[in-house]
């Protein structure tokens, strides 16, 4: 996993991401879940970017997302 963004630019990019792409977060992070068994960072951003249309910044900041509250519940 990378930081890809300060922690003040990812929550930004973030909150602007339902407006921009008129899904929730939750249901990003659910196709990232529900998507391809892949396990390298940029494969997911750019299967997110082909499969879904979405921007680059966008995409890294689901994939992003999606890695910290992945590794988040692995310590729960």
């Amino acid at each position: 996993m990378s930081q890809v963004f300060s922690e003040q630019t990812h929550q930004n990019m973030l909150a602007r991401i339902p407006e921009c792409t008129g899904r929730e977060i939750a249901d990003w992070l659910h196709a990232v879940d529900e998507g391809p068994a892949l396990f390298r960072f940029e494969e997911k951003v750019s299967w997110l970017r082909t499969e879904h249309n979405l921007a680059y910044g966008h995409a890294k900041a689901i994939i992003h997302e999606h890695d910290l509250r992945r590794a988040a519940r692995k310590f729960q």
